[in-house]
Protein backbone atom coordinates (compact mmCIF):
# COMPACT_ATOMS: atom_id res chain seq x y z
CA UNK A 1 0.00 0.00 0.00
CA UNK A 2 2.59 2.58 0.92
CA UNK A 3 4.29 1.90 -2.37
CA UNK A 4 1.22 2.97 -4.68
CA UNK A 5 0.76 5.95 -1.98
CA UNK A 6 4.39 7.21 -3.06
CA UNK A 7 3.95 6.43 -6.43
CA UNK A 8 0.58 8.07 -6.62
CA UNK A 9 1.86 11.17 -5.09
CA UNK A 10 5.20 11.45 -7.49
CA UNK A 11 2.42 11.11 -10.45
CA UNK A 12 0.37 14.30 -8.97
CA UNK A 13 3.68 15.85 -8.28
CA UNK A 14 4.82 15.78 -12.14
CA UNK A 15 0.96 16.12 -13.13
CA UNK A 16 1.62 19.82 -11.16
CA UNK A 17 4.77 20.58 -12.40
CA UNK A 18 3.65 19.93 -16.01
CA UNK A 19 0.62 21.29 -16.73
CA UNK A 20 0.29 23.96 -13.44
CA UNK A 21 3.60 25.66 -14.39
CA UNK A 22 3.33 26.95 -17.75
CA UNK A 23 6.47 26.40 -20.50
CA UNK A 24 8.51 30.11 -19.74
CA UNK A 25 9.22 30.22 -23.38
CA UNK A 26 5.53 30.30 -24.20
CA UNK A 27 4.67 33.06 -21.48
CA UNK A 28 7.08 35.04 -22.68
CA UNK A 29 5.60 38.52 -23.17
CA UNK A 30 8.04 40.93 -24.13
CA UNK A 31 11.79 41.35 -24.24
CA UNK A 32 14.03 44.22 -22.48
CA UNK A 33 16.70 45.29 -24.96
CA UNK A 34 18.83 48.49 -25.16
CA UNK A 35 16.81 50.04 -22.55
CA UNK A 36 13.83 49.46 -24.93
CA UNK A 37 10.53 46.90 -24.43
CA UNK A 38 9.74 44.79 -27.50
CA UNK A 39 6.37 43.10 -27.41
CA UNK A 40 7.55 39.84 -28.91
CA UNK A 41 5.39 37.07 -30.97
CA UNK A 42 7.07 33.50 -30.10
CA UNK A 43 8.60 31.13 -32.39
CA UNK A 44 8.71 28.08 -30.87
CA UNK A 45 7.10 25.45 -33.04
CA UNK A 46 9.38 24.28 -35.96
CA UNK A 47 6.33 25.21 -38.25
CA UNK A 48 6.83 28.93 -36.35
CA UNK A 49 10.21 29.53 -36.63
CA UNK A 50 10.69 27.67 -40.77
CA UNK A 51 7.67 30.93 -41.36
CA UNK A 52 9.08 33.68 -38.90
CA UNK A 53 8.10 37.05 -39.92
CA UNK A 54 8.16 36.15 -44.09
CA UNK A 55 4.94 37.31 -45.79
CA UNK A 56 4.40 40.26 -43.74
CA UNK A 57 4.53 43.72 -45.11
CA UNK A 58 5.76 45.34 -41.98
CA UNK A 59 6.97 45.30 -38.26
CA UNK A 60 6.01 48.30 -35.61
CA UNK A 61 8.88 49.98 -33.90
CA UNK A 62 8.19 48.16 -30.56
CA UNK A 63 7.32 44.74 -32.19
CA UNK A 64 9.34 41.53 -32.67
CA UNK A 65 9.91 37.76 -33.16
CA UNK A 66 11.59 36.33 -30.17
CA UNK A 67 12.56 32.21 -31.57
CA UNK A 68 13.26 30.00 -28.86
CA UNK A 69 15.57 27.00 -29.06
CA UNK A 70 15.25 24.26 -26.89
CA UNK A 71 19.09 22.88 -27.80
CA UNK A 72 21.99 25.62 -27.37
CA UNK A 73 23.53 25.53 -31.00
CA UNK A 74 24.74 27.97 -33.80
CA UNK A 75 21.38 28.75 -35.39
CA UNK A 76 21.58 30.86 -39.07
CA UNK A 77 18.56 32.78 -40.84
CA UNK A 78 17.93 33.91 -44.22
CA UNK A 79 15.18 36.55 -45.69
CA UNK A 80 13.39 33.92 -47.49
CA UNK A 81 9.68 35.61 -48.52
CA UNK A 82 10.63 38.37 -46.30
CA UNK A 83 9.04 42.15 -47.71
CA UNK A 84 11.07 44.38 -45.21
CA UNK A 85 14.39 44.73 -43.25
CA UNK A 86 15.03 43.89 -40.09
CA UNK A 87 17.85 43.59 -37.56
CA UNK A 88 18.31 39.82 -36.33
CA UNK A 89 20.08 39.55 -32.48
CA UNK A 90 21.49 36.12 -31.32
CA UNK A 91 20.72 35.56 -27.64
CA UNK A 92 22.86 33.30 -25.32
CA UNK A 93 21.21 31.41 -23.05
CA UNK A 94 23.12 33.65 -20.05
CA UNK A 95 20.63 36.40 -21.80
CA UNK A 96 23.26 38.19 -23.58
CA UNK A 97 23.64 39.65 -26.80
CA UNK A 98 25.90 37.37 -29.10
CA UNK A 99 25.63 38.40 -32.20
CA UNK A 100 23.73 40.97 -34.72
CA UNK A 101 23.18 41.23 -37.96
CA UNK A 102 22.44 45.01 -38.97
CA UNK A 103 19.56 45.48 -41.84
CA UNK A 104 19.54 42.12 -43.22
CA UNK A 105 17.54 42.70 -46.90
CA UNK A 106 14.77 40.92 -48.55
CA UNK A 107 16.97 40.50 -51.55
CA UNK A 108 19.71 39.10 -49.55
CA UNK A 109 18.09 35.74 -50.27
CA UNK A 110 19.47 32.74 -49.89
CA UNK A 111 22.56 34.18 -48.17
CA UNK A 112 22.28 33.15 -44.89
CA UNK A 113 23.32 35.12 -41.33
CA UNK A 114 24.46 34.16 -37.93
CA UNK A 115 27.26 33.93 -35.54
CA UNK A 116 30.82 32.05 -36.22
CA UNK A 117 30.22 28.56 -36.90
CA UNK A 118 32.37 28.07 -33.17
CA UNK A 119 29.09 29.89 -31.37
CA UNK A 120 27.32 26.81 -30.25
CA UNK A 121 25.56 28.64 -27.26
CA UNK A 122 22.67 30.46 -28.90
CA UNK A 123 19.01 29.98 -27.21
CA UNK A 124 17.11 32.89 -28.41
CA UNK A 125 16.82 35.24 -31.74
CA UNK A 126 14.86 38.44 -31.89
CA UNK A 127 13.76 39.60 -35.18
CA UNK A 128 13.30 43.87 -34.52
CA UNK A 129 12.77 46.38 -37.16
CA UNK A 130 15.39 47.47 -38.76
CA UNK A 131 17.93 50.15 -37.26
CA UNK A 132 16.56 49.62 -33.99
CA UNK A 133 20.49 48.30 -32.79
CA UNK A 134 22.01 51.01 -34.41
CA UNK A 135 19.39 53.88 -32.62
CA UNK A 136 19.73 52.34 -29.36
CA UNK A 137 23.34 51.42 -29.64
CA UNK A 138 22.40 48.09 -28.92
CA UNK A 139 26.69 45.97 -28.56
CA UNK A 140 27.60 42.53 -28.08
CA UNK A 141 27.29 41.92 -24.44
CA UNK A 142 24.61 43.19 -23.82
CA UNK A 143 22.07 42.10 -21.58
CA UNK A 144 18.38 40.95 -22.57
CA UNK A 145 15.59 40.66 -19.85
CA UNK A 146 12.30 38.77 -20.43
CA UNK A 147 9.01 39.84 -18.72
CA UNK A 148 6.27 37.32 -18.42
Amino acid sequence: MKKYLIILVAALVLFFLLFYFPNNSKTIKSVRIAGQNIKVELAVTAEEKQKGLSGRNNLKEDKGMLFVFENLDNYSFWMKDMNFPIDMIWIGEDLKVIYIKKNALPESYPESFGPEISDKNVKYVLEVVSGFSDKNNLKIGDSVLFTY
